[in-house]
This record gives C-alpha cells, sequence and structure tokens, in this order.
C-alpha cells in the first residue's frame, strides 16, 4: 500500500475517534463541573475544564484565543472551534478530508457515513448548540462514531486498509485513557485525601459513566465506587472495549500483521507495552506510583506513533 493511502486512513480512524473521546472528555468535564462546592464554587468549575484542556495539552491555545477559563468559552473551543485543531469540529472535518482522499481505498457506505456527519456537523452552530443541549450533541458524535465504526467492520476487507484503521483507531484510543487517567489522578492528589469523600465519589463516578463503563464496574466489583478498581478496570481489565490493556493488545496484533515475519522494532515496542499491561497488577502500579507511571505510558505511546510513521506512514524520502 503506497504510504500517503495509509497515512490518510491511519488519520481519518485516529481523527473520529478523537472527536468522540474529546466528547467524552467534555462530559466527564461537564459532571465535575457540576458537583456542589461550598467553599469556591467558581474556581472549582473553572478548574474541572482548565482540566480538559490540560488533558488536550492546549491550554495555552486556549487562552491566546479566549482568555480565562470561562466554562462555555471552553465548550465552544472543544466542540465547535474551526480555529482549534483538536475541536470535535476540526476532527470530523479532517477524518471526511482523509477519507476523501482515499475514495478507493474505502467503501462507498463508509465515505457516505462520514460525509453525512460532516454535513451535520456543518449544520450545527452555536445557538442551536444551545437550544439542543450539551447532551443531546455528546450523544451525536458518540453515535457518528460508532456508526462508521460499525459500517467499516460490516463493509471493508480485512487486508491493509482495514488494519491501518483499526491501528489508528486504538492507537488513539489507549492514549486518550492514559490522558483521562491521568488527569483524574492529578487532580486527586491535589484534593489531599478527597478522592475517598462523597465528592470523590462522584467524581470517578462521572469518569465511569463519560467512559460508558458504570454497568462494567458495578458487574465486576459489586462494591462502592474506587480509584484502585476504577484504574484496574480502565487500565488493566481485558474485557473492557476502551482498557488500555484491550487498546495495546489489537495495536501489537495489527502492527504485526502489518510488519509480517522479521524483527520489527515497532512491533516490538508495541508488544512489550502489551506485556506491561496485560500481566501486570494493579497493587504494583499504585506501589510505583500511578501518575508517574502513567506519564512514563504517554511517552511510550507517543514514540511507538513516531515509529508508525517511521515505518509505514512516511515516504523513504521524508524519513531521511
Amino acid at each position: 500500500m503506497l504510504c500517503r493511502t495509509a497515512n490518510d486512513l491511519y488519520w481519518t480512524a485516529r481523527h473520529i475517534e478523537r472527536a468522540e473521546n474529546t466528547a467524552r472528555l467534555v462530559d466527564v468535564s461537564q459532571r465535575i463541573a457540576l458537583l456542589p462546592e461550598r467553599l469556591d464554587p467558581a474556581r472549582h468549575e473553572a478548574g474541572a475544564w482548565r482540566r480538559a484542556l490540560d488533558a488536550l495539552g492546549t491550554v495555552q491555545a486556549y487562552s491566546r484565543l479566549n482568555g480565562p477559563v470561562v466554562a462555555h468559552k471552553v465548550l465552544r473551543y472543544l466542540c465547535l472551534d474551526p480555529a482549534n485543531p483538536s475541536s470535535i469540529y476540526s476532527c470530523i472535518r479532517a477524518a471526511r478530508e482523509s477519507a476523501r482522499a482515499q475514495r478507493g481505498a474505502v467503501t462507498l457506505e463508509m465515505y457516505e457515513d462520514l460525509n453525512t456527519s460532516w454535513i451535520e456537523m456543518r449544520q450545527i452552530g452555536q445557538q442551536r448548540f444551545e437550544d439542543e443541549g450539551l447532551p443531546r450533541f455528546i450523544e451525536w458524535v458518540k453515535t457518528r462514531s460508532a456508526s462508521f465504526r460499525g459500517v467499516t467492520i460490516g463493509t471493508l476487507g480485512r487486508d491493509d486498509p482495514y488494519h491501518f484503521l483499526r491501528l489508528g483507531t486504538f492507537l488513539e484510543r489507549a492514549d486518550w485513557c492514559v490522558r483521562l487517567m491521568d488527569v483524574k489522578y492529578s487532580q486527586a492528589e491535589s484534593e489531599a485525601g478527597d478522592a475517598r469523600s462523597a465528592l470523590g465519589y462522584y467524581q470517578w463516578s462521572a469518569l465511569l459513566n463519560a467512559l460508558s463503563a458504570m454497568e462494567m464496574y458495578r458487574r465486576r466489583y459489586r462494591e462502592t465506587i474506587l480509584p484502585e478498581r476504577v484504574a484496574e478496570l480502565m487500565i488493566l481489565n481485558p474485557d473492557s472495549p476502551r482498557s488500555l490493556a484491550t487498546c495495546t493488545v489489537t495495536v501489537h496484533r495489527t502492527l504485526a500483521a502489518l510488519a509480517g515475519p522479521g524483527n520489527h522494532e515497532v512491533v516490538r515496542q508495541a508488544g512489550a507495552l502489551m506485556a506491561e499491561t496485560r500481566y501486570g497488577r494493579i497493587d504494583d502500579l499504585f506501589a510505583a506510583g500511578m501518575e508517574g507511571w502513567l506519564r512514563r505510558v504517554m511517552t511510550r505511546l507517543f514514540e511507538l506513533a513516531r515509529q508508525i510513521d517511521r515505518h509505514f506512514l512516511l515516504t523513504p524520502e521524508a524519513v531521511k
């Protein structure tokens, strides 16, 4: 497969997954911002939205365009702002453009699904966004993302285009799993024990609900919501579709299928990360320091993405 084709398919999947994960980030931030805070409600709300910007690494970019952190401005910046390359609007636009450039590599149903998402996205202005409400918009984004994945699974052959789409989806999902957990654990550290208070309980509940993982948590643990159990579910549980363990296993298998026989560094790196999440124990991660471990995994995912670029997505001239 041509590097340009592989690159466009890979980023089509990453941008669609990023749009959904940004919607989930907005969801959890909104839930946390609305929790009662007796001491300083305004600071509490601003802190929740600042952590959302931190997760995307866009605090400085946001501040240059919008000034202080204000809830309605952050919402517009993350959801509708075409000047923000990480906004949901920009992600859906980029996914559609990448697929349009590779019409011969995707099915007609896949392109029509993305085109429908983009047309509907363009029709959601600020007024409609406010009138219909944030929950409806978030559900729309998640539904459009799920629709594209379903059409892809149901219509695309299991050859290289499918593998690059799958690789983009699960690498992006792994990155977001770490980002969300890192933001929440950074917050828990700053709360000096509040993670086990009533407020902390509802914050972890908000995270589980935003990740569509509350029912799975209840079935597996049958106990009150604890940070350790949430971390175990979202990092090490291979049965959770959004866990880091599930993502790293899928990324490793997909890279192995794309690379073929031979000793490839990119496959080795993916395998090492997969083994750590597949055979790790949550007690060991907490003993080593959860926040530090999450930061190291984020660095390893960045390096893995760089190796994927080098081995599969860049032309030989670009590598040189």
